[in-house]
């Protein structure tokens, strides 16, 4: 009761004194049907209670898939507890890079990239979370309905363009063009532009094979012109079948 009385208390306006995101109260970032259903669920109050962030790594480590709600009840998805966890601990950046750079928990990824989209500056959130659409690993995902398949790629390509990403309304972010424009962000270089750059270096030489088949026989029509430049009598003859037999 401790737990889910604090949580209550930190979403009371009036006592908190806590850090802001973007100048408000960070468990805000999330719709109160969804903070409601939160801080009644059974995983937050007895797996939630008394996490810091580094035990909090330690419950992420035990994820099996992502998501927001689901059911007829729309139960919270322990992904969504432990973002909401996060809003309320606020940890450094450094920690947060932690959670997501290292390589052998794909959860704990996706979930730092979750809180990334949250809680952190366009900027900061683009350079931070593209490199990871590199990233193909299979993620299983929790619907209101069951599971489906997704990818880490794909779920951090919905963080960056969607508007609504585990039963969470992201705030308004510029574009990635936008920021182009504004020299806040540098042109992003894909990663398969390597690839891309090979396939049209090939259509190139299959261009130019092509065209060189075309000007050989052009030069070879042009050593049988005449001095004058008109295809010579013995050619024109054989073209026209009109040549005299030998």
């Amino acid at each position: 009761m401790a737990h889910q009385a604090d949580a209550t208390r930190m979403l009371d306006e009036r006592g908190y004194s806590g850090t802001l995101i973007r100048g408000q109260n960070p468990l805000l970032l999330f719709e109160k049907a969804v903070r409601d259903r939160i801080v009644d669920s059974y995983y937050w109050k007895e797996q939630c209670f008394g996490l810091n962030a580094a035990t909090l790594c330690d419950r992420a480590v035990e994820l099996t898939f992502i998501g927001g709600t689901y059911g007829t009840t729309q139960k919270p998805t322990p992904f969504l507890c432990l973002a909401f966890k996060l809003l309320q601990l606020t940890p450094e950046k450094e920690i947060i890079l932690h959670y997501l750079r290292q390589e052998e928990w794909k959860y704990l990824r996706a979930l730092a990239a979750f809180y990334i989209r949250l809680a952190w500056e366009p900027k900061d959130v683009y350079e931070t979370l593209e490199p990871y659409l590199a990233d193909f690993r299979k993620l299983k995902r929790r619907t209101r309905e069951g599971f489906s398949l997704s990818f880490v790629d794909q779920f951090v390509d919905d963080l960056l363009g969607k508007e609504r990403v585990c039963a969470t309304s992201l705030w308004k972010m510029p574009s990635r063009t936008q920021l182009e424009d504004l020299d806040v962000l540098e042109p992003r270089v894909s990663p398969l532009g390597e690839e891309i750059e090979g396939i049209d270096d090939d259509d190139d030489v299959d261009e130019v094979r092509n065209g060189d088949v075309g000007d050989e026989e052009e030069v070879e029509e042009l050593t049988l012109r005449n001095g004058n430049g008109h295809i010579g009598d013995d050619l024109r003859d054989s073209r026209d079948g009109s040549g005299d037999p030998d």
